[in-house]
């Protein structure tokens, strides 16, 4: 993966949510994941991402979560090299790690 990748781990990201921080949460699972459990992130499937790349912002932090961290990771590499976004980090572990981190 791309050296240029922001990570977050779940309890910064938490502590982000807490402060009411300006930022975006993207879920790049399938819908039927986002169903079964999500922390409240638009859901934009991984195979839909890069026709829907004008809806992200590019004027806040934006974090794409998927269930390990790996689709998520594949979304943002692909909207920096087409569209030269900056402002996307990856939720480190994703939705597995968030429910170990918080016991859920």
């Amino acid at each position: 993966m791309s050296d240029h990748l922001k990570q977050v781990k779940p309890a910064e990201l938490f502590q982000k949510l807490q402060e009411k921080k300006n930022l975006d949460l993207i879920d790049v699972r399938e819908p039927h994941e986002h169903e079964q459990f999500n922390i409240g992130g638009r859901l934009i499937p991984l195979d839909e991402i890069m026709r829907q790349a004008d809806s992200i912002p590019r004027n806040k932090e934006v974090i794409l979560y998927c269930k390990m961290g790996i689709r998520s990771q594949i979304a943002i590499q692909r909207l920096q090299e087409r569209f030269g976004f900056a402002n996307l980090i990856n939720l480190q572990g994703g939705m597995e790690a968030w429910k170990r981190e918080f016991q859920i």
